[in-house]
């Protein structure tokens, strides 16, 4: 049977972000795609100018709507914008139960624009760390909240991510591709293994979304039966391809999208 994904996440009218591009890289990935909105956003490839919060409440119904009525293998948890909401979506998700959850704790485009109204990074902490399979934060992410300045080399995404774990993550991805290297560095952790994950520097200035697309691409893979760690790497794979790809597209003037139909739209 084809998977049924939901991402939880904020709306990306330009198309490269959040749930629209969650539900494109589901699609890819032969799964059918569900989105719970957690945030409007006035928003384009040059930068977010305005954002509009639904009532955490409304949030939380929007979850309970999908649960009721369908299966959920996976889901992908972006961009929350409040910590009421994410509370809610803690509390609903905490009654579901779904199979796999996969974090992309969300605190900024990639323009820079902030995309929260309050402390949500110490929220996520204390009501989704204990919930996540996963959490996949960037290296400004990852500082943000492990309250440590995080370096762009090996050493330094394995230091992110024992602190995230102590932090009350049950595994962590700590991903160096805003960096600038050569290389596009991830450094998986659960505790037990750590692991990196290294796939070359697409030059590109469409990577608008990369890291909702990775987060998704991942919940994918394990809906599909794939153990956590090579779930990532398949995962990884997809956005090198769809980065490779990207300038394929001629959307906006600033940091467009990936292209997350690459191999689909060759055949």
């Amino acid at each position: 049977m084809i998977p049924n994904l939901l991402s939880i996440a904020g709306s990306d009218p330009s198309g490269g972000a959040g749930i629209q591009a969650d539900l494109k890289t589901f699609a890819a990935l032969h799964c059918h795609g569900m989105a719970v909105v957690t945030a409007l956003t006035a928003q384009n490839t040059r930068g977010v100018r305005a954002l509009h919060l639904p009532p955490a409440e409304f949030v939380g119904a929007e979850i309970d709507a999908i649960f009721e009525d369908i299966d959920v293998a996976a889901v992908k948890i972006g961009m929350l914008g409040s910590g009421a909401i994410v509370e809610a979506v803690a509390r609903r998700l905490a009654v579901h139960k779904p199979g796999f959850i996969v974090l992309d704790p969300v605190l900024a485009a990639t323009s820079g624009d902030a995309l929260t109204i309050d402390d949500v990074g110490a929220a996520i902490v204390r009501h989704l760390f204990p919930l996540a399979d996963l959490v996949t934060p960037n290296l400004a992410e990852a500082s943000q909240l492990t309250g440590r300045a995080i370096q762009d080399d090996e050493a330094g995404l394995r230091a992110g991510a024992e602190l995230l774990l102590a932090r009350g993550a049950k595994a962590a991805l700590v991903k160096g591709g805003h960096g600038q290297g050569a290389t596009a560095d991830d450094l998986f952790y659960n505790g037990i293994v750590h692991k990196l994950f290294s796939a070359p520097r697409i030059a590109t200035r469409n990577t608008h979304g990369t890291g909702c697309t990775l987060s998704s691409a991942i919940a994918a893979y394990l809906a599909h039966g794939l153990a956590l760690a090579d779930a990532i790497g398949a995962a990884k794979t997809y956005l090198t391809g769809a980065l490779a790809a990207a300038d394929e597209l001629n959307v906006g003037q600033g940091h467009g999208p990936a292209h997350h139909f690459h191999e689909l739209w060759r055949r």
